[in-house]
């Protein structure tokens, strides 16, 4: 089986937020920061060269395929910035309601800006996908 490409790295969380061109994405990145580590009560680490990530879980999925990720993380892209804050489920859709302005991936959410979302319905999302790893994996405590 292949080792996982992406993992979490020593690399500054602070140096990589410094280097966002975009002032916009930087100070949403900033607050970001401050959401992810309130709920998840984990600090940020650079989860491969552009995600910040909080907290880990281990997984296994019944391929056999295994790793470790964060519980929520986000990444300041080029043209939106991800959010990996969203199990993908078909249960958790209504998580979704009222939460903004964004686009899907198959589990991570697209925004231009922080400004677009509901910041109260972002911390219930983010809640309740850590409850469902929490519940689904093993969360890996340091």
């Amino acid at each position: 089986m292949t080792a996982n490409k992406t993992t979490y790295t020593n690399a500054s969380v602070n140096e990589f937020i410094q280097t966002i061109t975009d002032v916009q994405k930087q100070r949403d990145s900033v607050e970001l920061i401050k959401l992810m580590q309130d709920v998840s009560a984990d600090p940020p680490q650079m989860f491969g060269s552009s995600i910040v990530g909080f907290g880990t879980y281990h997984y296994k999925y019944t391929s056999g395929h295994t790793g470790y990720a964060p519980l929520i993380g986000f990444s300041p892209r080029k043209t939106a910035i991800s959010l990996y804050v969203y199990t993908g489920l078909e249960d958790h859709k209504y998580l979704l309601e009222q939460l903004g302005k964004f686009k899907m991936g198959k589990a991570c959410i697209y925004i231009k800006r922080l400004s677009d979302i509901n910041i109260e319905k972002l911390n219930l999302l983010m809640h309740e996908t850590i409850s469902f790893i929490e519940n689904t994996y093993t969360r890996i405590k340091k």
